[in-house]
């Protein structure tokens, strides 16, 4: 598909954007015809500018795919009164023979895509949301640094083979400081560096949690994550960041999409396969909801019968899956009730 020269004006025009950090690569879609493609600087003026200027007369609609950027473009886009969406990566069309990949194929598969109608934009979080969400998400960052620290300083150990035997548990911070005693020279200087880096990163941690013990005493869903079983301090700030009061869901289907929780299918004629989860939502959300399935089993009669029945059938893995999905949704159930988590305790024992 080339290039050619269409009259827009009247018409509705759709531009695929593939974001990068350094340039913006856009193509443009008329009546089925490629009409421009080009590169730009990485802003939203650019885009507004590339709009105004070839587009002026037409009714334009514009997506890009959703990632590290964010969604300063699509607050910018709208602000200038152009119709955007934000798509999820996996929702975007690939053909099972699709090997090249470049800025413009995958701008083009957008506008292809958007003009078809089978894009659909995920939903975007207000600015002070975005800015809820930035405790928890820096809170994994440094606790994934601070496992990175205690792997070096153990795999420096190990390299002259003197890591205590008798440590046979993830290595502390206790353990550092007494092993340092017997250290000496450029391995003692080195370790040290790493305890420094190791004492520091703790003290960021302690430091975020307070903020988020200030933001839970301030949220009013914190009382209601917090009754559901096998949900604690930690999890319950991710989940009312990240999902809130649930009412963008239309309903209980739309959140397990969300999470990724909904099973895959494959039907033929009158054969229905369900495989595995989509894997499409948050992975942050799944493995805390998973984690918390674990425990509400032990305490939810109703989650453990249902989590027997599926494990005896299709093992323990499914089984826990399928657990999670069902504690979500009675979650959104107690949180649209704005009720708290009901579990009958002395059946389930």
């Amino acid at each position: 598909m080339v290039t050619e020269s269409v009259s827009c004006a009247g018409k509705r025009v759709y531009i695929g954007i593939d974001v990068h950090r350094a340039f913006f690569v856009a193509s443009c879609m008329c009546e089925g015809v490629v009409v421009k493609r080009c590169r730009m600087s990485a802003s939203g003026r650019a885009v507004v500018t590339l709009i105004s200027k070839y587009f002026p007369d037409s009714e334009v609609r514009t997506c890009y795919e959703a990632g590290y950027s964010g969604f300063w473009l699509h607050r910018e886009l709208e602000a200038a009164n152009i119709c955007n969406i934000v798509v999820h990566a996996a929702a975007i069309e690939v053909a099972a023979n699709d090997r090249v990949k470049t800025d413009k194929r995958d701008s083009l598969k957008m506008a292809q895509q958007l003009a078809a109608g089978r894009l659909k934009g995920i939903r975007i979080p207000s600015l002070k949301e975005e800015q809820r969400r930035l405790l928890a998400r820096t809170r994994e960052q440094l606790m994934r640094a601070r496992r990175r620290v205690q792997v070096q300083i153990r795999m420096r150990l190990h390299q002259f083979g003197l890591f205590p035997v008798q440590i046979q548990r993830a290595i502390r911070i206790t353990d550092v400081e007494s092993i340092l005693k017997t250290l000496e020279g450029e391995l003692k200087f080195s370790i040290e560096r790493l305890y420094s880096v190791w004492k520091q990163l703790e003290l960021e941690v302690k430091e975020i949690n307070k903020h988020l013990l200030e933001q839970a005493r301030h949220d009013p869903l914190e009382v209601i994550y917090r009754s559901v079983p096998g949900i604690g301090p930690l999890a319950s700030r991710i989940l009312s960041n990240e999902l809130g009061d649930m009412r963008q869901f239309r309903n209980v289907r739309a959140l397990y999409s969300f999470t990724g929780l909904t099973p895959g299918e494959y039907s033929t004629g009158n054969t229905v396969h369900r495989g595995h989860i989509s894997r499409q939502g948050s992975s942050r959300l799944r493995h805390i909801l998973v984690e918390a399935a674990w425990k509400a089993i032990r305490k939810d009669l109703s989650l453990r019968q249902q989590f027997d029945r599926i494990a005896n059938k299709s093992g323990k893995k499914r089984a826990i899956v399928a657990v999670a999905r069902k504690l979500i949704g009675k979650i959104r159930a107690s949180i649209l009730g704005k009720s708290l988590y009901v579990v009958d305790y002395k059946k389930a024992a």
